[in-house]
């Protein structure tokens, strides 16, 4: 069973204008209760800031937040994740950013975020699966059979009869579904 992004991702996002001061970004994230927040300009996402980004980046600085602004201090080349997208290449980006929210774009629209909270909330045993099938994945394979049994890389169901295509071990389903693809 394959879990999308849309179906776990959060709803609305909050955004902030980037030319807004980190005084008023503060305020925001304490009036919605959350950490981490889109950088829009004109409607368009440009960038995220987190509350580590007003610790790191203002406060221990001793910079003023009524002066700083936002687009000074957000990230700007962010990692965004596709709706359609399954949850596991959502953890992987970020496992591979060391990040925990990703903002959920769709065709240039901002739909969505999904945390890795959202990910536990979702299905809290899946996330012990998710993380060991990264690291399996990491670490290099030494084929010896032309076939083992595990999980498949595709759909995640287990199989007596895996098979290497391309890097993924397959399941004869998946691998039927490749070739006629």
């Amino acid at each position: 069973m394959t879990i999308l992004v849309k179906d776990i991702m959060s709803k609305p996002v909050f955004t902030i204008e980037w030319n807004k001061t980190v005084k008023d970004a503060a305020r925001y994230l304490k009036r919605v209760r959350r950490g981490f927040l889109v950088v829009t300009r004109r409607k368009k996402p440009v960038g995220v800031i987190s509350d580590k980004d007003l610790i790191y980046k203002v406060l221990a600085k001793d910079l003023s937040a009524s002066k700083v602004k936002v687009k000074d201090i957000m990230t700007p080349h962010f990692v965004s994740v596709s709706p359609n997208e399954d949850i596991t290449s959502a953890v992987r980006k970020m496992k591979r950013n060391n990040i925990h929210r990703l903002p959920v774009v769709d065709e240039g629209k901002l739909v969505g975020v999904v945390s890795l909270s959202d990910i536990a909330r979702t299905a809290p045993g899946m996330v012990d699966l998710l993380e060991y099938r990264l690291k399996m994945k990491e670490m290099p394979i030494e084929i010896k059979e032309a076939h083992t049994s595990g999980i498949c890389d595709r759909c995640g169901n287990y199989s007596e009869r895996l098979e290497n295509v391309g890097g993924e071990w397959l399941c004869e389903s998946c691998k039927d579904e490749l070739e006629y693809e």
